[in-house]
């Protein structure tokens, strides 16, 4: 859920976490693994998948990630996968094909399309006050949920502050401790708004923990289900999931995730932890192919109809000094970059510990879905070569 992604501004926890931008250790310099084939008689495929081995390669022996994966859709619409490092630095153990990740921060992708059907189903309106929905739930030193929008939930234009920024460090003493949704509210709203709504953008991942709450108030069914009912069953996710409660391991094959406590210090591994801090904003378990469908899915219109993915695809400018880089823009839940070679791509992506994902789609088919398992990054350029694979790869 910690996002460093193109296009999500880097999601904070807790003073000690964002520290951990951090150095690796001596780390396993495996030799690049691909898995699956490509068309030989395919020019163009062949050289994009040497522009994934390349920056895969990259990634594990000058980014130091113990693992990287890849999956890729091109133009004709056939899949590929790729591998690079080690699935556990201790073994050595090869990487899973298309392993599953902590998703982190997609996972807000997937609770505004939840949101979004409901807009089409009546039951919701994008523009009305969260106090329609939750009353008397939002209150706050100049936090007044007569006057939040929905919308602005789903567009961080709400200037609620980030529970993440005061909870205990998840990677410390509170790594397998379940803790409820209500709780996590309280923890934002004990500290003061970061602007009235509608004046500024600034993520927040509370925005998703009150999207989750609505749905739940709204349906009067727990969110998980709604969210395995609604996106994962309807377009046939078969390695995504929503982790219950007191499920802290990853139930397929997987890579080790990892972090290191302080630059320079050896890695950690992470992989075993309590998700239920992230909840609606964080919480979905996944795969680089999965991804790469359900934004496809979703920016085709397989989950929502025209007139809510019209207001999904309505942005707006993501300030400056968020430092996410230039042209990005943030929609309802979903957020779309320039690409260097013209046009745009759309996704998400995220950071939890442990993993980090990053994710591009783009109108006419294209995907992309790179995932590496250490977060925080054991280099600081680490992740601007994880974002620079996506563009190159969209752009082969």
């Amino acid at each position: 859920m910690l996002d460093r992604s193109r296009p999500v501004p880097r999601v904070r926890v807790s003073p000690a976490s964002r520290r951990r931008v951090s150095a690796m250790g001596a780390v396993v310099a495996a030799a690049l693994a691909v898995g699956g084939a490509l068309p030989s008689s395919a020019t163009q495929a062949q050289g994009s998948g040497d522009a994934v081995r390349k920056g895969l390669d990259r990634l594990v022996h000058e980014d130091r990630y113990p693992a990287a994966l890849a999956s890729t859709v091109g133009r004709d619409g056939r899949t590929h996968h790729f591998t690079a490092g080690v699935a556990d630095v201790k073994t050595g153990a090869k990487v899973p094909v298309d392993g599953q990740v902590r998703a982190g921060s997609n996972t807000k992708a997937f609770t505004a399309t939840v949101v979004l059907q409901l807009v089409g189903e009546g039951k919701v309106a994008l523009d009305a006050p969260i106090e329609r929905y939750l009353p008397g739930l939002v209150r706050g030193e100049d936090i007044d949920s007569r006057r939040i929008t929905v919308r602005q939930l789903l567009q961080h234009t709400s200037g609620l502050p980030d529970y993440t920024d005061f909870i205990a460090d998840p990677t410390g003493k509170a790594r397998h401790t379940y803790v409820r949704p209500r709780a996590l509210l309280d923890t934002a709203l004990a500290h003061k708004a970061v602007f009235a709504p509608g004046t500024n953008w600034a993520y927040s991942n509370t925005n998703y923990l009150l999207a989750g709450l609505l749905i739940e108030k709204v349906t009067g069914r727990p969110f998980a289900g709604q969210l395995t009912q609604r996106v994962i069953g309807r377009i046939g996710l078969r390695h995504t999931y929503f982790p219950g409660v007191g499920d802290e391991g990853i139930r397929e094959a997987h890579p080790q995730g990892y972090f290191a406590a302080k630059p320079g210090r050896p890695l950690e591994n992470i992989t075993e932890l309590d998700p239920s801090w992230g909840w609606a904003a964080g919480q979905v378990i996944s795969s680089p192919s999965d991804l790469n469908r359900f934004f496809s899915a979703l920016l085709h219109g397989e989950l929502l109809e025209p007139a809510q993915l019209a207001q999904m695809r309505t942005t707006v400018k993501v300030p400056e000094s968020a430092g996410i880089g230039p042209g990005v823009r943030y929609g309802l839940g979903v957020t779309s970059a320039p690409l260097s070679c013209g046009g745009r791509s759309w996704g998400h992506g995220g950071d939890i510990p442990g993993y980090g994902t990053r994710t591009g789609v783009t109108d006419d088919g294209r995907a992309v879905t790179v995932a590496v398992t250490a977060d925080g990054p054991p280099t600081k350029q680490g992740p601007a070569d994880a974002l620079a694979l996506l563009d190159t790869v969209l752009c082969a």
